[in-house]
């Protein structure tokens, strides 16, 4: 490679790239949960026996419920960490705050996935109703410590974040209030309702305000977004 080619690329200001490509993604992971959300075959399952029933019933929906959350699992972390950098100077202490929580949530999200894999696996293989009840039954102590840091970690982050963006002023006001809500009525919808239409309606709002935060994003001026590109020297 010659001295200019190299030159070239230590020059390279990637940050028009990189807020372009962080505003794409932003919506992508929670639109995925969204989905995922609506077609979950086992929504409403309270046993082992229950869920193994409703996989077994609508093992494409399950399959369904894999993509997606194969999707969300590369859109949602990149999404939340560049929330994080548009608020990080208008409201530090809270972004700090918030990306302690939803990143490790979203990380624990990947692990939980490997349960529904086990589910579909187990109902493709063409094992029986009480055999795939057993698989759901016997989870390694791990999975319930990756639902409990999920649950708290992307409930309360998400809200913080929504307060961040509120803070920060870097999005209309209701968009940082649908920020803050959306979560919250997720767990409604799931814990206390047991609705997966008000619960996939939730994840798609959080989307929808996420794709505002895209714009805004958009907007935001290189120098703020992030430091230029260092110089060669030589």
């Amino acid at each position: 490679m010659s001295r200019s080619s190299t030159t070239d690329l230590a020059d390279a200001d990637l940050r028009q790239a990189s807020r372009l490509l962080a505003a794409l993604i932003l919506p992508i992971g929670p639109l995925a949960v969204a989905g995922l959300r609506y077609v979950l075959p086992y929504f409403s399952a309270t046993t082992p026996r229950e869920t193994a029933a409703d996989v077994l019933a609508s093992e494409g929906q399950q399959s369904v419920v894999l993509w997606l959350g194969f999707i969300a699992t590369f859109a949602l972390l990149p999404g939340v960490l560049a929330v994080g950098r548009l608020t990080r100077r208008g409201a530090p202490r809270l972004t700090a705050a918030a990306m302690l929580l939803v990143v490790p949530g979203y990380l624990a999200l990947t692990y939980m996935l490997g349960g529904d894999l086990v589910l579909w696996t187990g109902a493709r293989a063409g094992l029986d109703e009480a055999s795939v009840a057993e698989l759901a039954r016997t989870i390694h102590p791990t999975s319930d410590i990756a639902v409990a840091v999920f649950v708290l970690g992307h409930v309360i982050g998400t809200v913080l974040l929504g307060i961040a963006l509120l803070r920060s002023r870097t999005v209309p006001t209701w968009a940082a209030i649908v920020t803050m809500v959306a979560q919250p009525l997720h767990f409604v919808a799931l814990v206390i309702l047991g609705s997966p239409a008000l619960d996939a309606a939730a994840w798609a709002a959080n989307g929808v305000a996420f794709a505002v935060v895209g714009v805004a994003i958009l907007r935001t001026p290189d120098d703020e977004w992030d430091l230029p590109p260092a110089r060669a020297t030589a």
